[in-house]
């Protein structure tokens, strides 16, 4: 593919980063899932008022409206097609229920004596079949006792739709890991139907074993499989390295670090991946999201810029439409496109945060740049471990502070 055009690198309000170390270097998520000391906040923290959006009037002023509290770690939010509810994913091994404004006491899942967690490692998402309501399947991504990824599908509990039966665990897809961070952590089922996990380069710093450029590895890679086919599961036809020698036919795309957080625009048919930098960048990519075989360059770029040590070749490489540097935080966390009817201003921006920074930020992708940028938070929701959505639309954050939080309109 073609190298794509420059990416924008914002020079917005600065919120302090702590100065970090260069040892080994956990940044990525090993920052962004550290989870520091618990930073408090109120019921309605209001965003300041922006600047006009490029022509398209005064955007609405925003605010983080609470809805959950008493929550351990959360880093995952996601709710099944047409259903109500909240399923808030605990890094413990806990996947809790929102209902009706109420945190449900028991929990939909609870897989804690499988689950190792700590630094980047837990149980990281959950993804409900777009059939759920019929077949009663999800699935999720978790770190097991050795240290090395799972993907596995339960099923819903046939006596209580609150409940899931533990014992339907069915073993999909074992990564094994090298090290402790860079884990990725996301399961996402696409437009398509198919599966999508992301998956980290295997951690340590730099990439040591050169996974991200490995046609021949599922780490540093975004996989897609058939969960519908096969046993456990098929590889699509479309997939770009079905049948070449020595390549893994799972794999949709190469040349990622850590893609903590990625998501689907299926209205606008594109892909945004909110990669984690090394020592200096921190990128959102915006692809087609029916493209195979996209290279995102690590560890060859980090963001848009040579990665010492690198051929610096940047043939075929996809470069990010946005990027930050480390003097604007220190790790990005990736989010979604909003696409709820609650604040029309915002409809069609790729929402993220930086988990040291604290802000939440937003962009739109006119397809050729990342325009209209706002800055709809400068802080004080705690550390932001991650974004949601409804099965509305309407976008939730999770913080540090175990609170989940929905973004609505200031009044």
């Amino acid at each position: 593919m073609p190298v794509s055009a420059s990416p924008t690198t914002l020079r917005l309000v600065r919120s302090p980063s702590p100065r970090r170390d260069d040892a080994p270097r956990l940044r990525a998520l090993a920052t962004v899932l550290a989870l520091a000391a618990t930073f408090g906040c109120g019921d309605g923290m209001t965003g300041p008022r922006k600047r006009p959006g490029n022509g398209n009037g005064e955007p609405q002023a925003v605010r983080l409206v609470e809805v959950a509290t008493g929550l351990s770690n959360p880093v995952h939010l996601a709710a099944p097609p047409g259903d109500p509810r909240l399923f808030v994913v605990e890094q413990a091994g806990r996947i809790r229920i929102v209902q009706d404004g109420e945190l449900l006491p028991t929990p939909f899942l609870d897989i804690v004596s499988k689950v190792a967690s700590g630094g980047e490692r837990g149980l990281l998402s959950v993804a409900f079949h777009p059939d759920y309501a019929a077949n009663g399947y999800f699935f999720v991504n978790y770190t097991d006792r050795s240290g090395d990824t799972r993907i596995e599908r339960y099923t819903v509990s046939a006596a209580d739709p609150n409940r899931a039966d533990p014992a339907s665990a069915k073993p999909i897809l074992h990564v094994e890991q090298p090290y402790a961070n860079h884990n990725g952590g996301l399961v996402l089922f696409g437009p398509d139907g198919m599966l999508y996990i992301g998956m980290g380069d295997g951690g340590s710093a730099g990439d040591p074993h050169g996974h991200g450029q490995n046609e021949g590895t599922l780490l540093g890679a975004l996989l897609r499989i058939d969960v519908d086919r096969g046993d456990p599961y098929a590889i699509p036809l479309g997939n770009p390295y079905v049948g070449e020698p020595g390549a893994r036919g799972e794999i949709w795309a190469i040349g990622l670090r850590n893609p903590w957080r990625f998501a689907f625009d299926p209205p606008a048919n594109r892909l945004y991946i909110a990669d984690v930098g090394q020592s200096r960048y921190e990128e959102v990519n915006v692809v087609a999201a029916d493209a195979p075989g996209l290279n995102y360059g690590w560890n060859i770029m980090e963001g848009a810029h040579c990665y010492p040590g690198g051929s610096c070749d940047q043939a075929g490489l996809v470069l990010p439409v946005l990027e930050y540097t480390h003097d604007d935080g220190c790790s990005i966390t990736g989010g979604v496109v909003y696409r709820g009817k609650a604040i029309p201003s915002l409809v069609g921006h790729y929402l993220y945060a930086d988990y040291c920074a604290g802000w939440i930020r937003s962009f739109r992708y006119d397809g050729a740049a990342a325009v209209d940028h706002r800055e709809l938070f400068s802080g004080g929701a705690g550390r932001i471990l991650s974004f949601g959505q409804d099965a509305a639309g309407e976008v939730y954050v999770l913080s540090s502070n175990g609170r989940v939080y929905r973004i609505e309109p200031e009044e």
